[in-house]
């Protein structure tokens, strides 16, 4: 079975990402995703100066997966390149995520993540619980457009635009990436929440809101997935509650060429990306299939 695909001009030898997020994204735990079958890894979102997040408990177990205000916090720009060198010299594909609160910190950032040898750039438009970060800046369709056409002019590598499920509709801000020259689009990022503690009455979270993550919203997610790859042609990677093989399928099916798993890890270890790629393989020869892209997109035809 042939699980090879390929976002832009990044050729990947089976549809597997480690995802952004909450697993503090060292070399360490980058490499420990290759070593168990990961095709590529993102990055921790990067800004240009240290942030500590927001206070504890920022991270919460609810019945159907986590909710998550991390804030995020990174060592900054400076302090994140041998991270990065460690994992390219071991020969891995890495995605540099980063996040600003205008079009000159991203394009600054791009611009040493290129430097320190990343493969790709994931532009963070869609932290839902970070002021002046994340989502507050891609709900801006021009503002969207902007950020993505002032990168691509400052970099040679392919640049991909994470977007938000928190939108009355995702299109038009993934047409607005689109037409800013985004080689991808990634979807989603974690939707915005709140849980409460009946005991005392209060947010569980020290930020009160967070973004959720988790099975849960995977049909979310690949809705999301469906709708931009409705609209748009270039590649795009889901995310979002996939814990299996039949979960990516689901996103492959509605247009993903690719899919990052994040929070699954947290709950089945690293040895999800490979049990992932099996469970595909197993599906393909039962329904004959033996190339991955025959599938890209099939909900649509």
């Amino acid at each position: 079975m042939d699980l090879s695909t390929s976002i832009a001009s990044i050729k990947l030898e089976n549809p597997t990402i480690l995802a952004s997020g909450i697993l503090d994204e060292t070399s360490g735990s980058m490499l420990r995703a290759l070593d168990n079958g990961a095709a590529a890894v993102v990055t921790k979102s990067i800004g240009v100066n240290p942030r500590m997040g927001h206070p504890n408990p920022s991270v919460i177990e609810l019945e159907y997966g986590l909710l998550n205000a991390i804030g995020l916090s990174n060592p900054g720009i400076d302090e994140y390149g041998e991270e990065i060198k460690e994992v390219k010299e071991e020969g891995g594909i890495v995605i540099g995520s980063i996040f600003g609160g205008t079009t000159k910190e991203f394009t600054m950032l791009a611009e040493r993540m290129q430097i320190y040898g990343v493969d790709a750039i994931e532009l963070n438009l869609s932290c839902p619980h970070a002021k002046g970060y994340g989502l507050e800046v891609g709900q801006d369709e021009k503002l969207v457009r902007r950020i993505v056409s002032e990168v691509k002019n400052i970099v040679k590598i392919p640049v991909f635009a994470k977007l938000s499920p928190n939108l009355t509709d995702i299109v038009p801000v993934a047409k607005s990436a689109v037409d800013g020259g985004a080689d991808g689009i990634v979807a989603i990022n974690t939707v915005k929440a709140m849980s409460i503690d009946v005991e005392i009455g209060k947010p569980v979270l020290g930020n009160k809101i967070g973004g959720y993550s988790g099975k849960g919203i995977k049909p979310i997610g690949v809705r999301c997935v469906y709708e931009i790859a409705s609209e748009i042609s270039v590649p795009i990677i889901g995310v979002g509650g996939i814990t299996n093989g039949l979960d990516a399928l689901e996103y492959i099916m509605a247009g993903a060429s690719a899919v990052e798993i994040g929070t699954g890890v947290y709950y089945h270890g690293y040895s999800i990306f490979r049990k992932i790629c099996d469970e595909i393989k197993t599906w393909m020869r039962n329904h004959g299939y033996n190339k991955l892209e025959e599938l890209v997109g099939v909900a649509h035809r």
